[in-house]
């Protein structure tokens, strides 16, 4: 058999895989540890991305995966509504003790964070007995028909899919960067129940503590605390989309911790099991019991394999010091790109080590031709980073916590050279 390459396997990608499914790189993983990655012809290239934010605890880390294969010799499947098992209630508990909400809380288990946020809005819905959603322009929420609706962005997410679901409204997320205050953004709000939807026909706020796919901008705690009033007020359930923002990226197990405020249901997902296919909805018991027997669950929800990651991720947490250690890696990379004193980089934001800054020309303006040339030079040159943003220029870091500092600085340097 004829050794792999890159281009043989893009070539056999080509065949049988739509064009709809877009892959950063022109390569094939074949190993990987911690922050690295090594391709099918041997190049290594360090990981800036993680996965996207999905790999906090690192590629292959050995507690994960050594939990992973003493499970693998018990039982891969039962499907939880039929035959439960003691680590999905484990789990269970353990978030609901983390969990930054108060009074008795409730988990349920799905596979993707998009189906979270599926369930959110099911619960919502049947907890209020309403309809509406109000999300914010730039979220993002997923790739299911209900969360392309709450998305914030239409292209490559929702253009040619249409038309979205009913009852949705996005208000104005508060970004400096973009010139949108927070008192725009709450007027937008207002805006909605005056023009498009009285309040008391709405379920459901969903907001990212920090928008991933929109930029990385940062909900502060006075705008959460605005929100909270809001649906205090209009008997309107709030809900913080931490699918990207979960288990450590900000420096805190949850984002929700830094902003004073309790959500009503939270998500978690990504780097929840490390790697393996896990997500949750965690939230206020009354709320999380309205559904009926059988109005929740799915095939694959709560997969005893990443139940038991997840609870070993929790573990490698708090025994390497990954929330201290995330704070260090956000403040060195900000630090690191200020002293470049670069005319190209603008607006460095970071919550721990979920950083994001944007590229931009010489008048300042959003540059997301130069934003896809520096990933491409630090492609060539062995570090993977990722962009996002509204306007398509921001470079967003997503390294895994476990980095080691000799690779970290390695791909800063790379990231100095690239530009």
């Amino acid at each position: 058999m004829s050794k792999l390459t890159n281009q043989s396997l893009l070539e056999r990608r080509t065949k049988v895989l739509p064009k709809g499914l877009g892959v950063a790189f022109p390569v094939f993983a074949e190993t990987a540890k911690n922050s690295e990655v090594w391709d099918v012809e041997g190049n290594r290239y360090i990981d800036f991305i993680g996965g996207i934010s999905v790999l906090n605890t690192g590629h292959n880390h050995p507690k994960i995966t050594e939990r992973v294969r003493e499970q693998l010799d018990k039982f891969t499947h039962t499907a939880a509504q039929i035959m439960n098992y003691e680590s999905y209630v484990s789990l269970a508990e353990k978030l609901c003790e983390l969990a930054p909400i108060s009074g008795d809380k409730k988990a349920v288990f799905f596979t993707t964070g998009a189906e979270a946020v599926e369930n959110t809005m099911k619960i919502a819905r049947a907890h209020t007995g309403r309809h509406g959603v109000i999300s914010f322009v730039g979220g993002w929420h997923g790739r299911t028909h209900m969360c392309m609706g709450l998305t914030g962005k239409v292209v490559p997410y929702k253009n040619n899919f249409g038309p979205m679901p009913a009852s949705i409204h996005h208000a104005l997320f508060p970004a400096p960067e973009l010139g949108v205050t927070e008192a725009q953004a709450l007027e937008s709000i207002e805006m909605i129940f005056q023009a498009s939807i009285h309040p008391s026909d709405v379920a459901a706020m969903i907001i990212e503590p920090v928008q991933g796919e929109g930029g990385f901008h940062q909900v502060t705690p006075s705008f959460a605390k605005a929100l909270r009033k809001i649906c205090d007020e209009h008997g309107i359930v709030l809900i913080f989309d931490e699918v990207q923002t979960c288990f450590g990226r900000t420096g805190t197990l949850f984002a929700t911790e830094q902003l004073g405020v309790e959500p009503d249901l939270m998500t978690s997902a990504k780097s929840l099991a490390g790697g393996y296919p896990i997500s949750a909805v965690i939230g206020r018991a009354d709320i999380m019991d309205t559904p009926q027997p059988g109005g929740l669950g799915g095939t694959y929800s709560g997969n005893p394999l990443a139940c038991v990651a997840a609870l070993a991720v929790i573990e490698v947490i708090e025994e390497e010091g990954l929330l201290e250690r995330s704070k260090v890696i956000g403040d060195t990379i900000a630090s690191f790109l200020a002293a470049l004193d670069n005319p190209k980089i603008a607006n460095i934001r970071h919550k721990g080590a979920m950083l994001a800054f944007d590229i931009v020309d010489a008048q300042g303006k959003p540059d997301a031709e130069a934003t896809a040339k520096l990933r491409a030079n630090a492609f060539e040159k062995g570090l993977l980073l990722a962009s996002c943003g509204r306007h398509g220029n921001a470079i967003r870091v997503m390294v895994p916590l476990t980095v080691s500092d000799d690779v970290l600085q390695e791909g800063l340097e790379i990231i100095k050279a690239a530009l």
